[in-house]
């Protein structure tokens, strides 16, 4: 098992091109399937015990790679039963239940088990699961699991097709009573009920303790709120190679002082302050803790740090030639004097990380014309109010923004995706649910700052900000304020 750090993330149609290409070459498909089934093996006996195990199968290859998982624990000497929905419908899963000499339950029938392992649909499912199969609740087990079998066709088939609307045995409750009956559940690439590249939930899974990704990360194991299903997620080799624009977030390498080493040499922040003198004064503390060298506050703003410089707003504070970057939006207001501020540091000719009530009054067109780096840091709604609503997925929506402005898109929220225009996307795991407190933005902004002030790459400086910030939270725990995470973000800085 992997950690996914790093690693390439792949849309269900990047992941079927990648095993093509494999295919390709001669390795034929059961010969992938026997490598993912003895892999999630091998990670279920590792954490399984001496516990019995409960592999729940689907039709498709997803269900194939079960069969094959509970023959190689079998065969290891573990306990393991098998519930399936229907008979197979692929070649490939066909043989691969061929191989499973042990007998298959219906998810009806399956009495629950310690371990329980979902591999009823995994990627591609285009349908919700809680479908009613049509007997009543009083309908034998044997009855009630044909009906599910049967109901497998409507899940993945006509798109006229719609549920019944009452009365029934539900696939997602057997699925969802045998998950909590549990001691650890697992699921096998993604799981079921989840759309793999929007992170939508087409039917609400049970919440799982580990995920095992298949050959590579797909967008639900970071988008929400299909990744809070996810629980922790691990990938698993199955020998394809996979490429990717688009990665999980890492751990940055930041660049550190040496004996030659001064304030400038370290960066130079400047914030814009505006109406709200605690949001500037929140992006400034960051930018420090961050490990900017020096930072000023161009603004009304009073009381401590005593190391932050504060100078009266001016053209003459924004000519300074030794700004690294310039951070406006925290605070600013959307009335005259902010849209004047607006548009002197636009003018200004620095490195810009644009935030907040800047976001409000900006022009994206504007953007792509100017003549140095730019990052935008939206929230979802300001996000909506730059680029307009629609329903394609944060990772489209991001590129599309980056390559429209020219610039790079921190798109924000629990699952922040990070773009660049020339494609590339970085997507951070899971934030700290705390940060849903006032001026975490903010504090956001101000690292980003330090970061690009140090003569980060523009992506990397994003990237960078968003690590560290993210790192402090974690380190926080709960009920933390925004000054608290703008406080933590040295010891994120200072970690190795």
């Amino acid at each position: 098992m992997i950690g996914i750090e790093g690693q390439p993330v792949l849309t269900a149609a990047e992941m079927r091109a990648a095993e093509d290409a494999v295919i390709a070459t001669g390795v034929s498909v059961e010969t992938l399937m026997e490598r993912a089934g003895t892999a999630i093996a091998e990670a279920v006996r590792r954490l399984a015990g001496a516990n019995e195990v409960l592999i729940l199968c689907g039709p498709g290859n997803n269900g194939g790679d079960g069969y094959v998982a509970a023959r190689v624990l079998a065969e290891l000497g573990i306990t393991v039963r098998v519930a399936a929905l229907s008979e197979p419908k692929t070649n490939a899963a066909k043989s691969a239940r061929a191989g499973w000499l042990g007998p298959v339950e219906t998810l009806a029938e399956a009495k629950p088990a310690p371990i329980l392992v979902d591999a009823l649909f995994g990627t591609g499912l285009m349908r919700p699961l809680d479908l009613r199969t049509g007997p009543t609740p009083n309908t034998p087990p044997a009855e009630a699991g044909a009906h599910l079998g049967n109901a497998i066709d409507k899940v993945t088939g006509s798109p006229n097709w719609t549920p019944a609307s009452a009365g029934g045995v539900s696939i997602g409750e057997c699925f969802h009573s045998l998950a909590n009956a549990a001691q650890l559940s697992i699921a096998v690439d993604l799981p079921s009920g989840l759309a793999t590249d929007s992170g939508k939930a087409l039917s609400t899974p049970p919440v799982f303790d580990l995920t095992l990704a298949l050959g590579a990360v797909k967008p639900a194991h970071l988008l929400q709120p299909a990744a809070r299903y996810c629980g922790q997620i691990r990938l698993l080799d199955i020998g394809v190679p996979t490429l990717s624009q688009a990665e999980v977030l890492k751990a940055p390498n930041l660049p550190t002082p040496g004996p030659d080493s001064h304030k400038y040499t370290r960066g130079m922040v400047a914030i814009v302050a505006g109406t709200m003198s605690g949001a500037s004064d929140l992006a400034a503390f960051a930018a420090m803790r961050a490990g900017a060298g020096y930072v000023t506050l161009l603004g009304v703003s009073q009381g401590p740090p005593h190391a932050l410089v504060r100078t009266p707003f001016s053209d003459h504070a924004l000519a300074n030639d030794r700004i690294g970057a310039l951070v406006i939006g925290p605070g600013l207001g959307r009335d005259d004097t902010a849209k004047a501020r607006l548009e002197a540091a636009l003018n200004a000719g620095h490195p810009m990380i644009i935030d907040g009530d800047a976001l409000r009054l900006l022009d994206p067109d504007r953007i792509k014309d100017l003549n140095v780096p730019v990052i935008l840091t939206p929230h979802a709604g300001e996000f909506d109010a730059l680029f307009g609503k629609s329903d394609a997925d944060k990772i489209t929506r991001a590129r599309d923004a980056a390559t429209h402005t020219n610039a790079i898109i921190v798109f924000k929220g629990a699952d922040t995706v990070i773009a660049a225009p020339d494609g590339r996307v970085r997507i951070a795991q899971g934030a700290s649910d705390w940060l849903s407190t006032a001026g975490t933005g903010d504090v956001l902004a101000g690292a980003i700052g330090a970061m690009l002030a140090a003569k980060l790459d523009l992506l990397d400086a994003a990237c960078a900000g968003v690590w560290l910030h993210g790192d402090a939270a974690r380190r926080l725990g709960a009920a933390f304020i925004a000054d608290d995470l703008a406080e933590a973000l040295r010891s994120a800085r200072a970690a190795p």
